[in-house]
């Protein structure tokens, strides 16, 4: 979930055509990345933990 919000928050201003709302998401840039990263990162954790409880 955290990837998919991520992208949104950083590609949503290329496809809005409201000045508005353009300045307000892109704003959030930064939470974006934070999102996008944390959402990875979160994925390569389960990653991890299955490989690890697999090869036992």
């Amino acid at each position: 979930m955290c990837i998919l919000i991520g992208a949104a928050v950083l590609i949503a201003p290329y496809f809005l055509t409201s000045p508005h709302w353009h300045e307000m998401i892109g704003g959030a840039r930064v939470v974006g990345w934070f999102a996008l990263v944390l959402g990875i990162a979160l994925v390569v954790v389960d990653l991890v933990q299955r490989a690890r409880s697999k090869a036992r």
